[in-house]
This record gives C-alpha cells, structure tokens and sequence, in this order.
C-alpha cells in the first residue's frame, strides 16, 4: 500500500477528524478561520465588479482556495505532499468548532462552484471542474457520520506519526531552525489532540461507536512505548540528539532545551494520559465485532467507503463476487505455474510453501535487502522508455521502515517534495532479515516503486495542474495504477523467473481476495477469526500475515478495495483500446494518456479514455 494512507484516508475526514465533547474552549484551534468565499462569490456572481470574473478564473481561484484551506485543515497531508508550509500545525479537526467550520468551507466550495458556467470551460478546466465537484461531494458524504469518534488505530495514528517524522528522514524535513521550530510547535500542540481524542473515544463508547478490542490491543504497545520513553530516549526529542552542524552553539543550546522541556512537560504527560486512558478504559469498552457493519448505521457508513474508496458505484455484494471470481483465475495461474517451482500441491498452498523455502531467503542483513531492492530498481529503469513516452524525473531512494512502526506496517511509499527538496521514499518493512523471502520483491517494488506510485505520483507533481490534483489523488485510480503496474513486470520479462511470477500472482492472489474479505467482515458479519481463516485456507497467507492483514481491513473500512478495482478498470480500457485500434496501439502512449492529467475517478478515466481511443483511430 502507499502512504499515502494519510491523503487517502484522513483527508476523507476519517482519520483525524472529530468532535470533542468538551468545549471547544479548552483546546485552542490550531487551524486559523479561512476567509470567507462570500466575497469571492459574490464577485463571481457579479462580472462587473470584477471584469477578470470569467469561468477559467473563476475556477482556478476557486481550486486555489480549496487546496489552502484543506491544507490548513489537514496540514499533515500537505506535508506528505512536500508544502511544508503548515509543518507546525496538527489536524485540529478533532475541535468540534473547527471540524464544523471545514464542513461549511466545502458546502461553499460545492455552491460556489456550481455557480460557474462549466459550458464555457476548456478541456483543461472541464477536467479540473468535474475532479473537484467530485471531489468535495466525496467529503461531504461523511459529514453525517462519526468517523470523529474513532480518531486513531493501530494503522493510523497521530502520535506515531509525528514520532517518527522525529527521525528526520521522512516527510518533515529538519534541516534549518525553522524547521526544527515548526516541529517544536507540532509536538508541543500533540497534548491538545491527545485530550480531543480521549474524550471522543469516551463520547464513542457513550454511542457504541468504538474499535474492535483487536486493534486496540495492537495499538496499545505503540502508545505505550512512546509514553514509556524518557526525554533522553523520546523519539519526539531525536531531533536535537542530531543536530545539523550548520547551527551555532546558541541556536544548538536553545533548541535542545526548548525540546527538553516540552517533552518533559507537555508531550511525555500526554501520552501517559493516552496509553492509561487506552488501557484501562477504551479496552474494556471495546468491541467484540469485526466488521464496520455491527456499528450504528454501520451498512450505510460502510456503503459510503465503498463509494469514496473505490469511486464507483459497485455494491458491496457486486465486489464480493468479483473478488471470488478473481482467485479462481488466479488459482488457475498457480496451477500451471507449480511445476516449474518443484511444487505438486493445492493452489492455495503454494504460497505458504515457498515461504517455507530456505534458498528464497538468502538474507542476513537489512542492508542485503536494501541493495536487493536497489539493484531491481537499476535493472528496471532503462525498461522504463519501452513502456512509457515520458518519464518522471524525481530521484528514488529505498528505506528500511523505522523501528516503531515495523510491527504493524505494510511496505508502502512517501511522495518526492514537488520542489526537488526531498526525493521519493519506498519503506521496506524488514522486521527479520533472515524471514524477508525474495518471492514478492519485484512485484512488490513495481508496485511501489517504478513504475507504481513513485512514478505515478511524481509525473503528476509535474503536471501544469492546481494544486489539489497535483498534490491529491483518490485511492481507486492511485492503487490501482500501482497494482496494474505490477503487470507490467511480464512486458519487462522480469517474470521469467517462477520465483518473481509467483509473488507477483501471490500479490494479485491478495488484492482479490481482499474484494471477498473486506466485503465480508463489513457487509456480511464475517468475524476476525472467520477472515483469517479464509486468507490461511484460500489465498495462502501465514497466520501472522493474515492477522495482520484482517486487523488492517477492520480499521480501514474499505481501502483495500480500491486497488482491483482500480487495476481492473485501467486493463478493461487497455484491452478496449488495444482491440478498437488494433496495429496503431501503443502501449507507452496509452500509458502516458492514462497518467495524462493526473488522478481521476474511475468514471472520469473511462470517459477521457474513451475519447482518446476514438481520437487514435481518426
């Protein structure tokens, strides 16, 4: 999966959005009053008070104030999207007073934006049009539900996150001393969004809108191990353990003790609050069902990550199905593959076999994985102009994922700074070298790698494009670009090898059968044991591995289905555009058209695709 977990999932409004029960009064907001759209509208519905009032104008302003204020509102996407203009503030949200005003910003971007003659835009702005009324009525579907009162996981979590930004290796630069202030400031405000969060998740339990008690119990060592650390060993006070040697000794001296003294006081408190709070309350309090189904209004909620995450109109049932009809396809694959791995067994059990395979586990080292992962990026690169008309140009680099979060992440990508400051990341999950198997690598980095998301996503940084499309995306098209590019490991004949080909089918054996179980824990009240069975008996996952993957699914309703269904429709055009043009096909120029103009809905991408098809065959 890619990182963009946050801008996928809390810009959804799921993550780190809230209302606190106490007054808004006890926390100050950290996110200043957006002017208002008013004064723009009214100069929009008025030409002659603005003669520069035309519909492009109009657009782009209008795009232009939607992307500041949700950076301001959710000012850690913009820094995993490399603005690191808003690298001190945290996602107050969480504040019921601010949570409400953003709710408001996007009814007014919604109204102001139907105020424009969209008949009078080009192409270019056509686009722009129909991707952000998309995309605020995707927002504003949640607005009624209370993702508020579950505003962390084991998979998503604010005190984490920032912890390990500490690192200084990640998204949040630290270089210079303002950027050790920004820092300084996050870390110093993480106490009010602690408090905002436990008395949502009081308000929850109140409500019956709680986590299941498996994820709590995966969160719980996380929160517990930041609180646990003292001001020398605190990951939130790394930074000035490795001070740049551009500062002088005064500055040196000031931030060290200005960092002391807010974890000491502010931040170390905090979690301790946290972690009591988890342990000996919201535990208890949990609950003992699976699926987002079992929550008030639950089919409906589920219903709309359905069609936020997959921006399509399929029905839960719909997905299920095609999920079953994908692992027996692919079942049918590992049957003819067996021969060649010296395997004579079921198809759901290859996977665990190979895993079993000493001479597929040739690591002793987490840099031997590191340099395997870059000696497969070196040997894909000069593919790359076969596939593709034009290539992104921010660098790559390969990363272990840091100590913290190694337990419960899956390997995924950071986006390159869109001002060349910091290049792509891809975080290799190692938690064992000798256990790290070589099977699903090259699938794996395709995926995340070139020419997955870091190609994908830094052409689109590239693009002449507002901001919110250059920095935004929705999961269906940004996963499911990622997972059609593992495909592409065939044109690159990196699946001659049987090793390679079977992780590639034992990736895409887990992307179907994600269709199956996530529709299922949610929509037909399958349990967590049930699920791992499945993904043990079925799609031939470990225990740990389906355990890990069916705690992922609980705490991301929906997610999971975006990358087959968005890979699914990406190879339905390819093969329309293929059969409707025969001899003029190109695949480097269908691909570069597909990443044309950025993230799109899949209806959207069905559409312009269409349309290039036709213009080919002229």
């Amino acid at each position: 999966m890619t990182v963009l977990r946050s801008l996928l999932l809390s810009a959804l409004l799921g993550t780190t959005a809230g209302a606190m029960a106490q007054s808004a009064a006890q926390a100050p907001a950290q996110v200043p009053a957006p002017p208002p759209l008013a004064g723009e509208a009214n100069a929009a519905a008025n030409p002659a008070a603005n003669p520069a009032a035309n519909p492009a104008a109009q657009l782009a302003r209008l795009a232009e104030r939607y992307y500041e204020e949700q950076a301001r509102y959710e000012p850690v996407n913009a820094t995993f999207s490399g603005d690191n203009r808003f690298d001190d503030l945290l996602p107050m949200t969480i504040v019921p007073s601010v949570r409400a005003r953003q709710f408001a910003m996007l009814h007014e971007v919604r109204d102001e934006l139907a105020r424009i003659d969209r008949s009078k835009l080009a192409p270019e702005g056509l686009t722009t049009y129909d991707i952000l009324g998309f995309e605020v009525n995707n927002l504003l579907r949640f607005e009624p539900l209370k993702d508020y009162l579950l505003p962390m996981n084991h998979m998503d979590s604010l005190p984490v996150l920032l912890a390990n930004f500490g690192a200084g290796d990640g998204s949040q630069p630290l270089v210079s001393v303002a950027n050790y202030q920004a820092y300084l400031k996050r870390i110093t405000a993480l106490p009010q969004w602690t408090d905002a969060a436990i008395a949502n998740m009081r308000s929850g339990i109140k409500q019956g809108v709680v986590l299941p008690k498996a994820l709590v119990q995966s969160l719980l060592p996380q929160i517990k191990a930041l609180a646990a650390a003292t001001v020398d060993s605190s990951a939130y006070t790394a930074p000035v353990r490795a001070l740049p040697d551009s500062f002088s000794k005064g500055e040196k001296a000031r931030m060290t003790g200005a960092y002391r003294e807010a974890v000491r006081v502010r931040v170390l408190p905090a979690l301790r609050r946290l972690a009591a709070f988890l342990d000996t309350e919201y535990l208890p309090a949990a609950r003992a069902t699976a699926g987002w189904g079992s929550l008030p209004d639950g089919g409906n909620w589920y219903r709309a990550w359905v069609a936020s995450q997959t921006t399509s109109t399929l029905a839960p049932e719909e997905i299920h199905r095609i999920g079953l009809a994908e692992m027996t396809r692919i079942n049918a694959e590992f049957a003819k593959l067996a021969p060649k791995l010296g395997y004579s067994g079921a198809p759901a059990g290859l996977p665990r076999w190979l895993a079993q395979q000493a001479k597929y586990r040739p690591f002793k080292t987490e840099e031997e994985v590191l340099q395997a992962y870059r000696a497969l990026n070196a040997r894909i690169l000069p593919m790359l102009p076969r596939l593709f008309a034009t290539l992104p140009k921010a660098p790559l680099e390969i990363r272990a994922e840091p100590p913290l979060s190694r337990d419960t992440a899956s390997d995924h990508y950071t986006a390159a700074a869109a001002d060349g400051s910091r290049p792509g990341i891809f975080w290799a999950v190692i938690p064992d070298p000798a256990k790290y198997a070589s099977t699903r690598m090259t699938s794996l980095f395709l995926h995340e790698g070139h020419p997955g998301h870091h190609f994908q996503l830094s052409k689109q940084q590239e693009l002449p494009i507002p901001k919110f499309r250059k920095f935004g995306g929705n999961n269906a098209y940004v996963e499911g670009w990622a997972l059609y590019a593992e495909s592409l490991g065939k044109e690159m004949g990196l699946y001659e090898d049987p090793n390679a080909y079977a992780g590639h089918l034992m990736l895409d054996m887990m992307r179907a059968a994600r269709l199956v179980v996530d529709t299922g824990l949610h929509a037909k009240g399958w349990t967590r044991e049930q699920t791992i069975r499945f993904l043990v008996e079925e799609a031939g996952n470990t225990e740990d591995d389906a355990r890990n993957a069916t705690e992922r699914y609980m705490a991301w309703p929906a997610q999971a289905l975006g990358y087959k269904v968005g890979a699914l429709k990406i190879m339905e055009l390819r093969q329309r555009a293929q059969t409707a043009l025969g001899d003029k096909f190109s695949l480097a120029k269908f691909h570069d058209a597909v990443l044309s103009d950025g993230t799109l809905p899949l209806a959207l991408l069905e559409t312009k695709m269409n349309g290039w098809i036709a213009q080919q065959a002229r």
